[in-house]
């Protein structure tokens, strides 16, 4: 049953949350903006293309800041509520009528567990959505990402290898653009180089592939076509392949963070998993994030309550340096896991592991 004291401690854990989210995100608004004003500018029509651009940036960043912050946002929260409490001594007269610590700060760990599951909600059904994904992967200089990118090479599934220069988005076309084809797949080892690529979507009755133009050499003998390769005429090709598209060979190092956890997975299986570590990784810490935000809020909060003499200043320090111990640790975990040194499944999990037992026997360790 919620009583009164439940509804205040609710109302002030969510009003400390969005303190802390107002004052952090517009302090990194105001630094990342006057750092880069020049970006936004430099390429604008006039002042009001420059506000536009501006709002544009930092309105889709909003949502990838409370992504990665939520977890923390929730321990700021929970943290100046309870230190609050402390320095009001309003939590001495609960204690002195008989309610226990941890019935008192059992609404802030409910709202803390609502904030990282807001989090992991973004994550799983934002962050996808094709409009924020291709707003958060633009650059400050390239809002309307009209700018070519850089083409990496790709293995596809039968053994062709593709690598480019540069890429068109609007134009889904790729500069200089080269083909390795393997000996399996014909008599000989075979290299085709065209001047541009325009990648081709599958549809029912066509696979997808790219339409080779001004190709070397033009024309190929019969006996010596590949099946996967299409001769359409002099200098002219159709490659069809299932998994070098043009948004795979474009992607960046963190394009992960834009697809949802069923996405990684379908990916995983279609995949050799030791080739994708890092994919891996993210899949498997995605599972755990809830968990390990939950473990760092019960790990702040002991450290504050623990010892209730300690000068409040002193214990919010405490707790601030033992985060980011925590991430630490997080962070090595999956730089681990990323160079194959440790498993993925192991890489997400040890942090689980050791900061499991610690977060259970300070919660247990609270004078009540």
């Amino acid at each position: 049953m919620i009583g009164i004291l439940d509804r205040m401690l609710f109302l002030t854990v969510v009003r400390a949350y969005f303190i802390c989210l107002i004052s952090t995100l517009s302090l990194y608004i105001i630094v990342d903006l006057f750092t880069n004003l020049d970006d936004f500018t430099g390429k604008a029509n006039d002042f009001v293309d420059s506000l536009r651009r501006i709002g544009t940036y930092y309105g889709f960043r909003i949502v990838q800041y409370f992504d990665r912050l939520a977890e923390v946002l929730a321990l700021l929260a929970a943290m100046f509520t309870v230190a609050w409490m402390q320095k009001s001594n309003e939590l001495l007269p609960m204690l002195s009528a008989g309610v226990s610590t941890r019935r008192v700060i059992r609404p802030i760990l409910l709202c803390a567990c609502v904030f990282i599951s807001l989090g992991s909600l973004v994550q799983e059904f934002l962050l996808p959505i094709p409009i924020v994904a291709n707003a958060l992967q633009a650059d400050r200089d390239d809002i309307d990402r009209i700018k070519d990118v850089l083409v990496q090479g790709m293995f596809d599934v039968n053994g062709v290898h593709v690598e480019g220069i540069t890429g068109n988005r609007k134009e889904s076309k790729v500069n200089f653009f080269y083909v390795t084809i393997p000996e399996s797949s014909t008599n000989s080892l075979m290299h085709l180089s065209a001047a541009n690529a325009i990648y081709i979507e599958p549809k029912p009755n066509q696979p997808g592939g790219w339409l080779l133009n001004d190709t070397n050499p033009p024309e190929l003998g019969e006996k010596n076509r590949p099946p996967m390769l299409v001769w359409l005429d002099s200098g002219k090709y159709f490659l069809m392949t299932k998994e070098v598209t043009f948004e795979t060979i474009t992607r960046r190092s963190k394009w992960a963070d834009f697809l949802s956890t069923s996405k990684i997975y379908e990916t995983l299986q279609t995949s050799d998993d030791r080739k994708n570590a890092p994919l891996a990784v993210t899949f498997h810490m995605r599972i755990t994030r809830p968990i390990i935000g939950l473990l760092l809020v019960m790990i702040g909060l002991s450290i504050i309550l623990r010892d209730q003499t300690r000068h409040v200043f002193i214990s919010t320090a405490m707790c601030l340096g033992t985060s980011a111990m925590f991430y630490g640790v997080v962070f090595a975990c999956k730089f681990l896991g990323n160079a194959d040194y440790i498993s993925p499944t192991l890489a997400a999990w040890l942090p689980v592991m050791i900061f499991g037992p610690i977060a259970l026997s300070s919660y247990d360790a609270i004078h009540t």
